[in-house]
């Protein structure tokens, strides 16, 4: 058209291409804006949750369908999640625990330590169901010795009943008397660790993981009382709301229910 002379039809015939083709204008629409406000809130609100994760959260939702598509829209708006260094520690054996059969057979407890914004310490008390990876508490004081760690679990036990065994480090407060007392009163089996191998109690140590990642690192303690009420309102997320890759996608509580409702379908 500017070296020839030419009009648009006589140049769209010489190099072979409709007219209509020359005329097109994209619409440059952006169909995957709802997803991609969804998807800032959902990282704002869950700064720790990675992609897959927040994949399953938008499914759940009905937003989201393909992961590539997920993924591309994250990467996009660059909400690729930070990696927390860690320190190195000397490896060890891995040691392969028995799995749980159904829920409230095995618990397992320990143990983590923060801090409000005085400087004060306090420490929780986590406890999970090792078949459901369900936290049925988590107990917030400055001091937490044998008895309050009875009074916790006698209060479980009345709500939800006791596990046949509970794993559990050495630390004073687990093999002190009085919750040996309360075990053997109980018929409950404490399973103690071995000192130094954490690992054995493999899945407290992976909740307090996630707690101190999605709670502790990610709030500002006010006081004693803020710190329960924050950490409580996450437990209720983390049984109720939290998605969980172990768990094929399910949270603790639609995990339960299905194993009860395959338990009435044998006839258990």
């Amino acid at each position: 058209m500017t070296s020839l002379g030419r009009s648009v039809r006589k140049a769209c015939l010489l190099v072979g291409m409709t007219r209509a083709s020359y005329d097109y204008r994209p619409v440059r629409a952006d169909r995957d804006e709802k997803l991609r406000e969804r998807m800032r809130k959902l990282a704002h609100q869950r700064r720790r949750f990675g992609c897959p994760r927040i994949h399953l959260l938008l499914r759940r939702e009905g937003l989201a369908v393909n992961h590539k598509r997920t993924e591309r829209i994250y990467r996009e708006e660059g909400l690729s999640l930070r990696k927390r260094k860690r320190k190195k520690t000397a490896a060890m054996t891995r040691v392969i625990l028995p799995a749980a059969e159904r829920p409230n057979e095995r618990w397992s407890m320990d143990f983590v330590t923060d801090s409000i914004v005085t400087g004060r310490r306090f420490r929780a008390l986590v406890i999970v169901d090792d078949y459901s990876r369900e936290c049925p508490a988590i107990e917030v004081d400055t001091s937490l010795g044998g008895c309050r760690v009875v009074q916790v679990l006698e209060r479980l036990g009345e709500t939800r009943g006791l596990p046949e065994v509970i794993t559990l480090d050495n630390g004073p407060e687990f093999t002190g008397k009085a919750l040996d007392e309360w075990a053997y009163s109980k018929g409950v089996k404490l399973n103690f660790i071995r000192p130094g191998k954490p690992i054995e109690n493999a899945y407290a140590e992976s909740f307090i993981g996630r707690l101190r990642d999605e709670c502790l690192n990610e709030n500002w303690f006010i006081s004693l009382n803020d710190a329960r009420d924050i950490i409580e309102s996450w437990r209720i997320d983390y049984n109720d709301g939290r998605p969980h890759s172990s768990l094929g996608g399910l949270t603790p509580k639609e995990y339960v229910e299905n194993a009860g409702e395959t338990l009435i379908a044998v006839g258990l």
